[in-house]
């Protein structure tokens, strides 16, 4: 695969948000197919892995560090700060000593003295950024973290933190019914030379054709709360995905090819991190970047997925009012 820049280092446009292993969708797959999936993207080339103390609480950051540590020095190992289970719950804490306890976890968990990129998961609102990302700051010059990301944040937030400390990467969602991104974000991380890092590239596996409704998810499974995954949104946005389908058998690849190639062909500065549990999924994923396409594609595809073509909010009400990114 064609290389692009993270962090400065190079790697393959395309990583593997590990999420999903231990969180977010339900079951999480036992130790030993988490394990025989990791080692598949290592083998495909896959040489940027994204976790957090998060995921799993603490479960994936230990399941990633185990399973990677034979490879760490071929790798590029994101996890994030600022966002953890605490007692059971999700708790977002941007407090300077809360993020210093996160990273000595985390480097326990990962098996690694250093990691390559850290992100803030959230911006707490209690707490100025700049003090979230001083701290991370003092930890580049500790060299417990090479450098620093944020995620979910606005373009005023990401200005006001790079003044504080460079900022290397912008992590948040985006897709092609996700496109917060193009209000700000996207053009201010090509000003100040930020790597985007997409995460949900394929909408949480809706622009693949593959999930149900939302009643039909398995309990524990963070998209049954989310309104695009309800009726009546859900199948005003099957409409679209109808459309995307023509697309693709037109070109010969496949919906999550194509929906990747759309993401990359918006600028040589973003990355893209889909998850998956399944190892043929991980492999067509990883095809992506051999699929070209068009102006006239490209436009087409930006005109049926406008946002205003979209059907609902991309997270409910209280989760909402968590995130910091600009929306239309």
């Amino acid at each position: 695969m064609s290389k692009r820049m993270l962090n400065g280092q190079s790697v393959n446009p395309i990583g593997l948000g590990c999420m999903n292993l231990s969180h977010a969708y339900g079951h999480p797959l036992s130790e030993q197919d988490a394990t025989r999936l990791l080692l598949s993207a290592v083998e495909l080339g896959v040489d940027h892995f994204d976790t957090a103390a998060l995921y799993g609480f603490g479960k994936n950051e230990q399941l990633v560090g185990k399973v990677l540590k034979p490879y760490r020095e071929k790798l590029l190992l994101a996890s994030k700060c600022g966002m953890t289970g605490v007692d059971g719950k999700k708790v977002i804490d941007g407090r300077p000593a809360t993020l210093r306890r996160t990273i000595e976890s985390s480097l326990t968990s990962l098996q690694t003295d250093v990691l390559d990129l850290y992100y803030l998961h959230r911006w707490d609102k209690n707490v100025p950024i700049e003090d979230s990302v001083g701290e991370l700051g003092l930890m580049v010059k500790e060299g417990k973290i090479k450098s620093i990301g944020l995620s979910e944040v606005s373009a005023t937030t990401l200005k006001k933190a790079h003044a504080e400390h460079a900022i290397a990467a912008v992590q948040s969602e985006y897709s092609l019914w996700s496109r917060n991104p193009e209000i700000a974000v996207l053009d201010t991380c090509k000003q100040l030379d930020i790597a985007f890092v997409a995460f949900s590239p394929l909408a949480r596996g809706f622009l693949t054709d593959q999930v149900p409704l939302a009643q039909v998810l398995v309990d524990g499974d963070i998209r049954r709360g989310m309104p695009r995954f309800q009726s009546p949104h859900i199948e005003k946005n099957r409409l679209l995905v109808a459309e995307l389908t023509q697309i693709s058998q037109q070109l010969n690849c496949s919906l999550a090819q194509l929906n990747l190639a759309w993401l990359l062909h918006q600028s040589d500065n973003i990355l893209a991190i889909p998850g998956t549990t399944n190892i043929a999924h991980l492999q067509d994923n990883m095809g992506a970047d051999k699929v070209q396409l068009s102006q006239v594609v490209l436009a087409h595809l930006n005109k049926v997925f406008a946002p205003s073509a979209i059907s609902g909010a991309r997270y409910p009400a209280m989760t909402q009012t968590e995130i910091d990114t600009e929306d239309f």
